[in-house]
């Protein structure tokens, strides 16, 4: 009954982090669990968690702009006190780390601005 008790409780161990939810931050999580018997007729249960931070881009002209991949983004609205023009009708001014990127109605990436923001 206990050998029972045990398994159960190591199963759950090993199934709960397949069945949660991925989280929705920025950063991946690599979960491993591993279960052994000691030498002592004891279970032994490891967990190890791995996170890496996301890989942000240096943007490009002509790319596709995808939010998930810019570091601090923020729509600029008051793109004149950044010395930036006028974006065009269906363009947007974005934040990425310390550039500034324009984007036009479609997610594509039509200008670049390095070092806009100090």
């Amino acid at each position: 009954m206990n050998k029972f008790i045990l398994s159960a409780i190591a199963t759950t161990l090993v199934a709960s982090p397949l069945i949660a939810a991925a989280p929705a931050s920025a950063q991946v999580r690599h979960e491993t669990t591993t279960v052994r018997q000691g030498p002592n007729g004891r279970t032994v249960v490891t967990k190890k968690t791995v996170v890496r931070p996301t890989q942000y881009r240096n943007w490009r002209a002509g790319q596709r702009f995808d939010r998930r991949y810019a570091q601090d983004y923020r729509v600029v609205t008051t793109y004149k006190n950044y010395r930036l023009s006028a974006p065009p009708r269906g363009s947007q001014w974005v934040r990425s780390g310390r550039d500034a990127i324009l984007i036009n109605g479609r997610g594509d990436v039509v200008q670049v601005r390095g070092g806009a923001f100090r």
